[in-house]
């Protein structure tokens, strides 16, 4: 028997331009540091469409065609599930804002982790980069796994 589990959908997206990347210098209540901008998926919506609203709301930029490359998740204390889908975009139009959630910038991806970056940067880039992981997750002893395809 199939049992319902409450779920928790969200996105964040890597957009590109050459060497760089643009990055949020995120303000939250689970931490602040750099990340790439994202955020939750509203009732009824298509991810995709969360995911351009998102970069929209939260950099001022329109992106296009963004690619699904991987997805983040672990098991909340309540027994919720919390999935981030993640996504890459290198065609992109509009002028570049910040929002309250942080201050965007353009960043070398090289550079990225060296920054004070936060919610696991290098396990997210590593899914985003390697074409052999599709997966990060949390497991029940707090490691993070990249998992394969």
């Amino acid at each position: 028997m199939d049992i319902p589990e409450s779920v928790i959908l969200t996105n964040m997206c890597m957009i590109q331009n050459g060497s760089k990347v643009l990055v949020e210098d995120k303000i939250s209540k689970w931490g602040n540091g750099i990340v790439f901008p994202g955020g939750h998926v509203e009732a009824h919506e298509p991810i995709v469409d969360s995911v351009i609203r998102e970069m929209k709301e939260e950099t001022g930029l329109t992106i296009e065609n963004p690619q699904l490359c991987g997805i983040k998740e672990w098991i909340n204390e309540d027994g919720s599930r919390y999935i981030v889908f993640l996504f890459k975009a290198d065609d992109f139009s509009g002028e570049l804002s910040s929002s309250d959630e942080g201050r965007v910038f353009w960043a070398e991806k090289e550079e990225v982790l060296q920054m004070n970056w936060i919610w696991n940067m290098d396990g997210i880039l590593r899914v985003m980069d390697e074409k052999d992981h599709a997966e990060l997750y949390l497991d029940t002893a707090d490691n993070w796994k990249p998992i394969l395809k």
